[in-house]
């Protein structure tokens, strides 16, 4: 089992950078790990999602070119970078993480955390 705390959330400005980190207090290097983001009154969206060793990942489209993801297995902690910030990217911003990717992809992963707010403004 993990437990996953996210961290680094904030107010940018358009085309600022910003990054997200996703510590565990498990064995995350064993878990295919992965981002998603909500806002009020919109179901939770896929935005990337890698293997446990980071070999295979996959970006919504929305973020590809923008947003990287990358993990250290040392530290058990994933991070998510994120460039070129839109006001759309405005959400709470959450890491999931599950032994099979298809179900991080899926948005049905058995562990989450609470979540960290990223505010874009114009």
């Amino acid at each position: 089992q993990v437990q996953l705390e996210e961290s680094g959330g904030g107010l940018v400005q358009v085309g600022d950078s910003l990054r997200l980190s996703c510590a565990a207090s498990g064995r995350l290097r064993t878990y295919a790990v992965g981002w998603f983001r909500q806002t009020p009154g919109k179901d939770r969206e896929f935005v990337v999602a890698t293997t446990w060793d980071g070999l295979d990942t996959y970006y919504a489209d929305s973020v590809k070119g923008r947003f990287t993801i990358s993990r250290d297995n040392t530290k058990d902690t994933a991070y998510l970078q994120m460039h070129s910030l839109k006001p759309e990217d405005t959400a709470l911003y959450y890491c999931a993480a599950d032994v099979m990717l298809g179900r991080v992809r899926a948005g049905t992963s058995d562990y989450w955390g609470q979540g960290t707010q990223v505010t874009v403004s114009s």
